[in-house]
This record gives structure tokens, sequence and C-alpha cells, in this order.
């Protein structure tokens, strides 16, 4: 049984940061690709960043590049998301997500909201 558990969102000012984390309980969690996504008020979830198996290669959403940061920790189990220079139009729940021999798992999401 595939478990995601989030931790790290909260309410910040403009320009602010948080990190979210997202420790798996998936046994061979090192070999499968992790990915944030977000989904805000009557919008569609959207994805966010994605960083291999390894952590080598991470992808990022254009609005968020160069503000947040992919990483994970294989010995942990966890992936986190550093998010900087938040942005109120970044307000949303975020969940991370992996998909494990074709099926699709979910983080319970974390409301992070941006606002002065």
């Amino acid at each position: 049984q595939v478990q995601l558990v989030e931790s790290g969102g909260g309410l910040v000012q403009p320009g602010g940061s948080l990190r979210l984390s997202c420790a798996a309980s998936v046994f061979t969690f090192s070999i499968y690709a992790m990915s944030w996504h977000r989904q805000g008020l009557g919008k569609e979830r959207e994805l966010v960043a994605v960083i291999s198996s390894g952590g080598g290669a991470r992808n990022y959403y254009d609005p968020v590049k160069g503000r947040f940061t992919v990483s994970r920790d294989n010995a942990k189990n966890t992936v986190y998301l550093q998010m900087n220079g938040l942005k109120p139009e970044d307000t949303a729940v975020y969940y991370c997500g992996v998909t494990v021999r074709g099926a699709g798992y979910w983080g319970q999401g974390n409301q992070v909201s941006v606002s002065s």
C-alpha cells in the first residue's frame, strides 16, 4: 500500500518562503520519479514540478521556474518542494504524487496561502 504524507503548508506573506515535505511509504522509493501538483480554488490540478528517481533531472511549470526547487532524500523516502518568492497566485492546495506500477497515488494535500 502506497501512502504519501505531506507537511509544511501554511499562510505566508507575498515574497515569503515555505518548504513542503512528502514522506512516502514505498519500499523502493528510490526507483520512482516524484511530482508536485497544485489545485487552486475553482481551477484544474496542475503539475508544478517533477524530479527523477535519482534526483538528477528536474522539470518545473513555467510560472514557478526560478522560485521553486524540488529535491529528494532517498534515504528518508522524502521529497521536498522549496518555495521562495511566493506570490498570491501560488495559493492552492499542494499535492505530491507518484505512479507505481501504473497506478497513481496522491498525498492528502496541503494548503498554501499567500496573502498580506
